[in-house]
Protein backbone atom coordinates (compact mmCIF):
# COMPACT_ATOMS: atom_id res chain seq x y z
CA UNK A 1 0.00 0.00 0.00
CA UNK A 2 1.15 3.58 -0.90
CA UNK A 3 2.57 5.72 2.12
CA UNK A 4 0.22 8.52 2.99
CA UNK A 5 0.98 12.16 1.85
CA UNK A 6 2.85 14.13 4.57
CA UNK A 7 4.18 17.58 5.38
CA UNK A 8 7.39 17.19 6.98
CA UNK A 9 7.01 18.23 10.58
CA UNK A 10 9.89 18.68 13.08
CA UNK A 11 10.20 18.02 17.04
CA UNK A 12 11.11 21.47 18.65
CA UNK A 13 9.56 24.31 19.08
CA UNK A 14 11.09 27.86 17.62
CA UNK A 15 13.07 28.88 20.28
CA UNK A 16 13.66 26.07 22.18
CA UNK A 17 12.06 24.84 25.19
CA UNK A 18 12.50 21.56 26.80
CA UNK A 19 9.02 20.83 27.90
CA UNK A 20 6.86 18.07 26.11
CA UNK A 21 5.49 20.45 23.17
CA UNK A 22 1.61 18.60 22.99
CA UNK A 23 1.37 18.88 27.00
CA UNK A 24 2.33 22.92 26.84
CA UNK A 25 -0.29 23.03 23.36
CA UNK A 26 -2.97 21.69 25.05
CA UNK A 27 -2.75 23.31 28.04
CA UNK A 28 -2.58 26.80 25.80
CA UNK A 29 -5.68 25.40 23.86
CA UNK A 30 -7.72 25.19 27.01
CA UNK A 31 -6.58 28.89 28.38
CA UNK A 32 -8.03 30.13 25.12
CA UNK A 33 -11.19 27.84 24.91
CA UNK A 34 -10.15 25.51 21.86
CA UNK A 35 -12.20 23.08 22.57
CA UNK A 36 -10.95 19.41 21.64
CA UNK A 37 -13.48 16.20 21.25
CA UNK A 38 -11.95 13.60 24.23
CA UNK A 39 -12.07 11.36 21.00
CA UNK A 40 -9.17 12.52 19.33
CA UNK A 41 -5.63 13.04 20.39
CA UNK A 42 -2.65 14.89 19.16
CA UNK A 43 -0.15 12.82 18.66
CA UNK A 44 3.16 11.68 17.23
CA UNK A 45 2.63 8.25 16.98
CA UNK A 46 0.28 6.88 14.40
CA UNK A 47 0.60 9.63 12.22
CA UNK A 48 2.40 9.53 8.89
CA UNK A 49 5.12 12.22 9.82
CA UNK A 50 5.46 13.85 12.70
CA UNK A 51 2.71 15.37 14.67
CA UNK A 52 -0.91 14.50 13.37
CA UNK A 53 -4.36 13.66 14.83
CA UNK A 54 -5.63 10.41 16.08
CA UNK A 55 -9.08 9.11 16.44
CA UNK A 56 -9.17 8.04 20.43
CA UNK A 57 -12.83 6.12 19.45
CA UNK A 58 -14.44 5.65 16.47
CA UNK A 59 -16.03 8.70 14.96
CA UNK A 60 -18.96 9.38 12.65
CA UNK A 61 -19.74 11.65 9.73
CA UNK A 62 -20.91 15.12 11.51
CA UNK A 63 -18.81 14.79 14.57
CA UNK A 64 -17.17 18.09 15.94
CA UNK A 65 -13.34 17.18 16.21
CA UNK A 66 -12.67 20.40 17.63
CA UNK A 67 -13.79 24.41 17.86
CA UNK A 68 -11.29 27.26 17.39
CA UNK A 69 -12.74 30.44 18.67
CA UNK A 70 -11.89 33.42 16.67
CA UNK A 71 -9.63 34.82 19.44
CA UNK A 72 -7.27 32.15 18.87
CA UNK A 73 -6.15 32.66 15.27
CA UNK A 74 -3.13 34.08 14.43
CA UNK A 75 -3.66 37.01 12.02
CA UNK A 76 -3.02 40.16 11.26
CA UNK A 77 -5.92 41.83 13.03
CA UNK A 78 -5.35 39.44 16.15
CA UNK A 79 -1.46 39.69 16.65
CA UNK A 80 0.02 42.74 19.51
CA UNK A 81 0.48 44.96 16.66
CA UNK A 82 -2.95 44.56 14.76
CA UNK A 83 -3.94 48.60 15.14
CA UNK A 84 -0.32 49.66 13.56
CA UNK A 85 -0.70 46.92 10.61
CA UNK A 86 -4.23 48.08 9.97
CA UNK A 87 -3.21 52.21 10.24
CA UNK A 88 -0.12 50.76 8.08
CA UNK A 89 -2.38 49.01 5.03
CA UNK A 90 -1.64 51.18 2.68
CA UNK A 91 2.26 50.64 2.33
CA UNK A 92 2.15 47.12 3.11
CA UNK A 93 0.20 46.08 0.01
CA UNK A 94 1.57 43.53 -2.50
CA UNK A 95 1.65 41.11 -4.88
CA UNK A 96 0.82 38.26 -2.45
CA UNK A 97 -1.02 39.82 -0.08
CA UNK A 98 0.51 38.39 2.87
CA UNK A 99 2.81 40.72 4.11
CA UNK A 100 0.93 41.79 7.02
CA UNK A 101 0.44 38.34 8.49
CA UNK A 102 4.23 37.54 7.90
CA UNK A 103 5.21 40.60 9.93
CA UNK A 104 2.73 39.14 12.53
CA UNK A 105 4.72 36.56 12.55
CA UNK A 106 7.81 38.39 12.44
CA UNK A 107 6.80 39.90 15.75
CA UNK A 108 5.35 37.82 17.79
CA UNK A 109 8.08 34.85 17.15
CA UNK A 110 10.61 37.13 18.96
CA UNK A 111 8.28 38.48 21.60
CA UNK A 112 8.64 36.97 24.79
CA UNK A 113 5.30 37.39 26.12
CA UNK A 114 3.56 36.22 22.62
CA UNK A 115 0.52 34.37 23.61
CA UNK A 116 0.85 32.25 20.41
CA UNK A 117 4.81 30.49 22.10
CA UNK A 118 2.38 27.15 23.16
CA UNK A 119 0.88 27.24 19.38
CA UNK A 120 4.59 27.70 17.94
CA UNK A 121 6.34 24.73 19.71
CA UNK A 122 4.20 22.50 17.44
CA UNK A 123 5.20 24.22 14.34
CA UNK A 124 8.03 22.29 12.39
CA UNK A 125 12.02 23.52 12.67
CA UNK A 126 11.88 26.70 9.73
CA UNK A 127 15.49 26.02 8.79
CA UNK A 128 14.10 22.15 7.87
CA UNK A 129 10.91 23.07 5.59
CA UNK A 130 11.13 20.60 2.33
CA UNK A 131 9.73 23.11 0.31
CA UNK A 132 11.47 23.04 -3.20
CA UNK A 133 12.14 26.69 -2.44
CA UNK A 134 14.96 25.51 -0.34
CA UNK A 135 16.58 22.64 -2.43
CA UNK A 136 19.72 23.66 -4.57
CA UNK A 137 18.76 25.23 -7.51
CA UNK A 138 20.71 22.16 -9.43
CA UNK A 139 19.14 19.64 -7.42
CA UNK A 140 15.49 20.92 -7.92
CA UNK A 141 16.67 21.55 -11.94
CA UNK A 142 17.72 17.73 -12.48
CA UNK A 143 14.78 16.00 -10.02
CA UNK A 144 12.39 18.53 -10.99
CA UNK A 145 12.91 19.30 -15.24
CA UNK A 146 9.29 19.40 -16.92
CA UNK A 147 7.25 19.48 -13.65
CA UNK A 148 6.33 23.08 -14.18
CA UNK A 149 7.98 23.29 -10.46
CA UNK A 150 11.37 24.87 -11.14
CA UNK A 151 9.75 28.08 -13.05
CA UNK A 152 7.18 28.29 -10.36
CA UNK A 153 10.03 28.28 -7.63
CA UNK A 154 11.64 30.97 -9.46
CA UNK A 155 8.93 33.24 -9.76
CA UNK A 156 8.33 32.76 -5.69
CA UNK A 157 12.01 33.72 -4.87
CA UNK A 158 11.69 36.86 -7.33
CA UNK A 159 8.61 37.89 -5.31
CA UNK A 160 9.83 37.13 -1.74
CA UNK A 161 12.89 39.11 -2.42
CA UNK A 162 11.51 42.16 -3.69
CA UNK A 163 8.60 42.12 -0.98
CA UNK A 164 11.32 42.10 1.16
CA UNK A 165 13.62 44.55 0.14
CA UNK A 166 10.69 47.14 -0.58
CA UNK A 167 8.17 46.82 1.66
CA UNK A 168 8.90 44.15 4.75
CA UNK A 169 12.32 45.36 5.78
CA UNK A 170 11.90 49.01 5.47
CA UNK A 171 8.83 48.54 7.84
CA UNK A 172 10.69 46.38 10.24
CA UNK A 173 13.28 49.32 10.44
CA UNK A 174 10.80 52.32 10.94
CA UNK A 175 9.95 50.08 14.16
CA UNK A 176 13.05 49.19 15.53
CA UNK A 177 11.40 48.46 18.80
CA UNK A 178 9.06 45.81 17.51
CA UNK A 179 11.42 44.38 15.64
CA UNK A 180 14.73 42.74 16.61
CA UNK A 181 17.27 42.47 14.60
CA UNK A 182 17.49 38.94 14.58
CA UNK A 183 14.12 38.70 12.70
CA UNK A 184 14.98 41.25 10.08
CA UNK A 185 16.34 38.54 7.35
CA UNK A 186 15.87 37.33 3.71
CA UNK A 187 16.22 33.94 5.39
CA UNK A 188 13.59 34.13 7.63
CA UNK A 189 11.20 35.64 5.65
CA UNK A 190 11.38 33.51 3.00
CA UNK A 191 11.21 30.53 5.54
CA UNK A 192 7.86 31.93 7.24
CA UNK A 193 6.65 32.51 3.24
CA UNK A 194 7.19 29.10 3.32
CA UNK A 195 4.96 28.24 6.28
CA UNK A 196 2.31 30.17 5.55
CA UNK A 197 2.21 28.35 2.18
CA UNK A 198 1.98 25.17 3.72
CA UNK A 199 0.36 26.49 7.11
CA UNK A 200 -2.17 28.98 6.73
CA UNK A 201 -5.67 28.90 5.90
CA UNK A 202 -7.98 31.30 3.61
CA UNK A 203 -11.46 31.68 4.51
CA UNK A 204 -13.85 31.16 1.38
CA UNK A 205 -15.40 34.75 0.27
CA UNK A 206 -19.61 34.62 0.64
CA UNK A 207 -21.11 34.28 -3.14
CA UNK A 208 -22.21 37.55 -3.02
CA UNK A 209 -18.49 38.76 -2.55
CA UNK A 210 -17.47 37.14 -5.60
CA UNK A 211 -16.00 40.05 -6.76
CA UNK A 212 -13.84 41.27 -3.86
CA UNK A 213 -10.08 40.53 -3.32
CA UNK A 214 -9.61 37.07 -1.48
CA UNK A 215 -9.38 37.25 2.01
CA UNK A 216 -6.34 37.21 4.10
CA UNK A 217 -4.30 34.38 5.19
CA UNK A 218 -4.76 33.10 8.63
CA UNK A 219 -2.99 30.82 10.76
CA UNK A 220 -5.36 28.20 12.51
CA UNK A 221 -3.97 26.39 15.67
CA UNK A 222 -5.28 22.57 15.60
CA UNK A 223 -6.19 22.75 12.35
CA UNK A 224 -2.93 22.90 10.79
CA UNK A 225 -1.64 19.96 12.55
CA UNK A 226 -4.06 17.49 10.28
CA UNK A 227 -2.48 16.20 7.24
CA UNK A 228 -3.72 16.00 3.88
CA UNK A 229 -5.12 13.35 1.59
CA UNK A 230 -7.40 13.96 -1.67
CA UNK A 231 -9.78 10.94 0.46
CA UNK A 232 -9.80 13.20 3.05
CA UNK A 233 -12.13 12.33 6.41
CA UNK A 234 -12.66 16.20 8.01
CA UNK A 235 -13.21 19.37 6.60
CA UNK A 236 -12.27 23.03 8.22
CA UNK A 237 -16.11 24.38 8.51
CA UNK A 238 -16.22 28.52 9.26
CA UNK A 239 -18.86 30.61 11.26
CA UNK A 240 -19.30 33.85 12.83
CA UNK A 241 -17.27 32.86 16.67
CA UNK A 242 -16.15 29.41 15.86
CA UNK A 243 -14.06 27.38 13.10
CA UNK A 244 -15.03 23.88 13.44
CA UNK A 245 -13.20 20.98 12.01
CA UNK A 246 -15.55 18.38 11.49
CA UNK A 247 -15.13 14.60 10.43
CA UNK A 248 -16.98 13.61 6.86
CA UNK A 249 -16.42 10.25 7.04
CA UNK A 250 -16.39 7.29 9.42
CA UNK A 251 -13.21 7.20 11.23
CA UNK A 252 -12.37 3.90 12.99
CA UNK A 253 -10.61 4.17 16.51
CA UNK A 254 -6.61 4.54 15.94
CA UNK A 255 -7.08 5.43 12.24
CA UNK A 256 -5.61 9.23 11.91
CA UNK A 257 -7.78 12.38 10.89
CA UNK A 258 -6.99 14.00 7.32
CA UNK A 259 -8.28 17.57 6.27
CA UNK A 260 -8.15 18.42 2.39
CA UNK A 261 -5.91 21.57 1.13
CA UNK A 262 -8.28 21.13 -2.12
CA UNK A 263 -8.57 19.74 -5.19
CA UNK A 264 -4.57 19.81 -5.58
CA UNK A 265 -1.95 18.23 -8.12
CA UNK A 266 0.77 16.84 -7.17
CA UNK A 267 3.34 19.76 -8.33
CA UNK A 268 1.26 21.91 -6.67
CA UNK A 269 1.62 19.99 -3.28
CA UNK A 270 5.36 19.77 -3.81
CA UNK A 271 5.47 23.43 -4.38
CA UNK A 272 3.57 25.16 -1.33
CA UNK A 273 3.49 21.87 1.19
CA UNK A 274 6.94 20.52 0.41
CA UNK A 275 4.89 16.41 -0.41
CA UNK A 276 3.37 14.33 -3.31
CA UNK A 277 0.59 11.67 -2.78
CA UNK A 278 2.41 8.49 -4.06
CA UNK A 279 0.85 7.24 -7.09
CA UNK A 280 -2.06 6.25 -7.48
CA UNK A 281 -3.33 8.37 -4.39
CA UNK A 282 -3.76 11.51 -5.14
CA UNK A 283 -6.95 11.20 -7.55
CA UNK A 284 -6.58 15.41 -8.00
CA UNK A 285 -3.36 14.76 -9.97
CA UNK A 286 -3.12 16.49 -13.16
CA UNK A 287 -0.59 17.19 -16.18
CA UNK A 288 -0.17 20.32 -17.95
CA UNK A 289 0.73 20.73 -21.62
CA UNK A 290 1.90 24.38 -21.78
CA UNK A 291 -0.39 26.70 -24.52
CA UNK A 292 2.82 27.52 -26.54
CA UNK A 293 3.71 24.21 -27.00
CA UNK A 294 0.42 23.58 -28.68
CA UNK A 295 1.75 26.30 -30.85
CA UNK A 296 4.96 24.61 -31.60
CA UNK A 297 3.23 21.18 -32.67
CA UNK A 298 1.08 23.33 -35.16
CA UNK A 299 4.10 25.19 -36.88
CA UNK A 300 5.58 21.44 -37.15
CA UNK A 301 2.76 20.78 -39.47
CA UNK A 302 3.46 23.98 -41.51
CA UNK A 303 5.32 23.33 -45.10
CA UNK A 304 5.38 26.80 -46.55
CA UNK A 305 5.51 30.69 -45.20
CA UNK A 306 2.32 31.23 -46.31
CA UNK A 307 0.68 28.45 -43.82
CA UNK A 308 2.82 29.81 -40.98
CA UNK A 309 1.56 33.29 -41.06
CA UNK A 310 -2.06 31.59 -41.33
CA UNK A 311 -0.89 29.76 -38.11
CA UNK A 312 0.70 32.78 -36.47
CA UNK A 313 -2.95 35.01 -37.44
CA UNK A 314 -5.13 31.73 -35.73
CA UNK A 315 -2.96 32.06 -33.01
CA UNK A 316 -2.82 35.78 -32.28
CA UNK A 317 -7.16 35.55 -32.69
CA UNK A 318 -6.96 32.85 -29.42
CA UNK A 319 -4.86 35.17 -27.70
CA UNK A 320 -7.88 38.02 -28.68
CA UNK A 321 -10.42 35.44 -27.43
CA UNK A 322 -8.50 35.04 -24.24
CA UNK A 323 -8.19 31.01 -25.10
CA UNK A 324 -4.62 31.15 -24.63
CA UNK A 325 -1.35 32.94 -23.74
CA UNK A 326 2.02 32.98 -23.32
CA UNK A 327 2.04 31.42 -20.05
CA UNK A 328 -0.65 29.63 -19.89
CA UNK A 329 -1.34 26.09 -19.53
CA UNK A 330 -3.81 23.29 -20.62
CA UNK A 331 -4.44 21.35 -17.72
CA UNK A 332 -5.37 17.65 -18.41
CA UNK A 333 -6.60 15.58 -15.15
CA UNK A 334 -7.34 11.58 -15.04
CA UNK A 335 -10.43 11.60 -15.87
CA UNK A 336 -11.20 15.29 -17.11
CA UNK A 337 -9.63 18.10 -18.89
CA UNK A 338 -10.16 21.21 -16.70
CA UNK A 339 -9.38 23.78 -19.17
CA UNK A 340 -12.25 22.16 -21.39
CA UNK A 341 -13.24 25.26 -23.55
CA UNK A 342 -9.92 26.85 -24.46
CA UNK A 343 -8.58 23.20 -25.18
CA UNK A 344 -11.42 22.80 -27.46
CA UNK A 345 -11.29 25.85 -29.25
CA UNK A 346 -7.89 25.79 -29.60
CA UNK A 347 -7.58 22.82 -31.78
CA UNK A 348 -10.81 24.01 -33.36
CA UNK A 349 -9.10 27.23 -34.99
CA UNK A 350 -5.56 25.96 -35.31
CA UNK A 351 -6.96 22.92 -37.00
CA UNK A 352 -9.96 24.07 -39.52
CA UNK A 353 -9.77 24.71 -42.67
CA UNK A 354 -8.59 28.36 -44.20
CA UNK A 355 -12.04 29.49 -45.47
CA UNK A 356 -13.54 28.26 -42.24
CA UNK A 357 -11.04 30.35 -40.29
CA UNK A 358 -12.22 33.39 -42.01
CA UNK A 359 -15.86 32.91 -41.07
CA UNK A 360 -15.19 32.11 -37.83
CA UNK A 361 -13.12 35.17 -36.75
CA UNK A 362 -15.46 37.16 -38.81
CA UNK A 363 -18.07 36.40 -36.55
CA UNK A 364 -15.96 36.25 -33.43
CA UNK A 365 -15.82 32.44 -32.47
CA UNK A 366 -19.25 31.21 -32.90
CA UNK A 367 -21.39 30.91 -30.25
CA UNK A 368 -22.48 27.08 -30.94
CA UNK A 369 -20.48 23.66 -30.20
CA UNK A 370 -21.32 20.92 -31.19
CA UNK A 371 -21.48 17.95 -28.98
CA UNK A 372 -19.21 15.70 -31.29
CA UNK A 373 -16.48 18.31 -30.07
CA UNK A 374 -16.76 18.13 -26.96
CA UNK A 375 -13.26 17.29 -25.10
CA UNK A 376 -14.34 14.84 -22.53
CA UNK A 377 -11.09 12.16 -21.52
CA UNK A 378 -13.65 9.70 -22.91
CA UNK A 379 -14.59 11.66 -25.95
CA UNK A 380 -11.25 11.98 -27.20
CA UNK A 381 -10.99 8.81 -29.46
CA UNK A 382 -14.06 10.48 -31.27
CA UNK A 383 -12.22 13.89 -32.12
CA UNK A 384 -11.60 14.70 -35.90
CA UNK A 385 -8.18 13.11 -37.24
CA UNK A 386 -6.64 16.38 -37.31
CA UNK A 387 -7.14 17.47 -33.38
CA UNK A 388 -6.13 14.11 -32.47
CA UNK A 389 -2.73 14.70 -34.54
CA UNK A 390 -2.32 17.91 -32.91
CA UNK A 391 -2.93 16.88 -29.51
CA UNK A 392 -0.70 13.85 -29.45
CA UNK A 393 2.22 16.12 -31.05
CA UNK A 394 1.01 17.85 -28.54
CA UNK A 395 1.96 15.56 -25.29
CA UNK A 396 5.08 13.83 -27.54
CA UNK A 397 6.76 17.50 -27.13
CA UNK A 398 5.65 18.09 -23.61
CA UNK A 399 7.26 14.36 -22.51
CA UNK A 400 10.77 15.42 -24.51
CA UNK A 401 10.86 18.05 -21.76
CA UNK A 402 11.77 15.61 -18.92
CA UNK A 403 15.14 14.57 -18.25
CA UNK A 404 13.96 11.03 -18.13
CA UNK A 405 10.84 8.67 -19.67
CA UNK A 406 8.32 6.65 -18.05
CA UNK A 407 9.92 3.70 -18.55
CA UNK A 408 12.90 4.79 -16.48
CA UNK A 409 10.68 5.96 -13.73
CA UNK A 410 8.74 2.27 -13.67
CA UNK A 411 11.63 0.61 -13.53
CA UNK A 412 12.96 2.57 -10.42
CA UNK A 413 9.72 2.26 -8.83
CA UNK A 414 9.07 -1.53 -9.44
CA UNK A 415 12.74 -2.11 -7.93
CA UNK A 416 11.74 -1.49 -3.82
CA UNK A 417 15.70 -1.95 -2.78
CA UNK A 418 16.42 0.74 -5.42
CA UNK A 419 13.07 2.97 -4.39
CA UNK A 420 14.44 2.53 -0.74
CA UNK A 421 17.74 4.02 -0.99
CA UNK A 422 16.56 6.75 -3.15
CA UNK A 423 16.70 10.40 -0.55
CA UNK A 424 13.30 11.70 0.07
CA UNK A 425 13.53 14.00 -2.50
CA UNK A 426 14.47 11.71 -5.44
CA UNK A 427 11.18 10.01 -4.01
CA UNK A 428 8.94 12.88 -4.10
CA UNK A 429 10.21 13.81 -7.17
CA UNK A 430 9.81 10.83 -8.60
CA UNK A 431 6.23 9.87 -7.65
CA UNK A 432 5.02 13.62 -8.93
CA UNK A 433 7.13 13.23 -12.32
CA UNK A 434 5.51 9.44 -12.71
CA UNK A 435 1.40 10.80 -11.89
CA UNK A 436 2.23 13.34 -14.96
CA UNK A 437 3.57 11.25 -17.28
CA UNK A 438 0.49 8.82 -16.60
CA UNK A 439 -1.88 11.34 -17.49
CA UNK A 440 0.48 12.17 -20.64
CA UNK A 441 0.47 8.53 -21.68
CA UNK A 442 -3.18 8.05 -21.56
CA UNK A 443 -3.48 11.03 -23.71
CA UNK A 444 -0.95 8.76 -26.34
CA UNK A 445 -3.39 6.21 -26.11
CA UNK A 446 -6.31 7.83 -26.45
CA UNK A 447 -5.39 9.78 -29.50
CA UNK A 448 -3.75 6.92 -31.81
Amino acid sequence: MATQAKRPRVAGPVGGGDADPVVGFLSWCRRVGLELSPKVAVSRQGTVAGYGMVAQESLQPGELLFAVPRAALLSQHTCSIGSLLERERGVLQSQSGWVPLLLALLHELQAPASPWRPYFALWPELGRLEHPMFWPEEERRRLLQGTGVPEAVEKDLANIRSEYYSIVLPFMEAHPDLFSPRVRSLELYQQLVALVMAYSFQEPLEEEEDEKEPNSPLMVPAADILNHLASHNANLEYSANYLRMVATQPIPKGHEIFNTYGQMANWQLIHMYGFVEPYPGNTDDTADIQMVTVREAALQGTKVEAERLLLCERWDFLCKLEMVGEEGAFVIGREEVLTEEELTTTLKVLCMPAEEFREFKDQDGWRNKREEDSLTITNIPKLKASWRRLLRDSVLLTLQTYATDLKTEQDLLSNKEVYARLSCREQQALQLRYGQKMILHQLLELTS
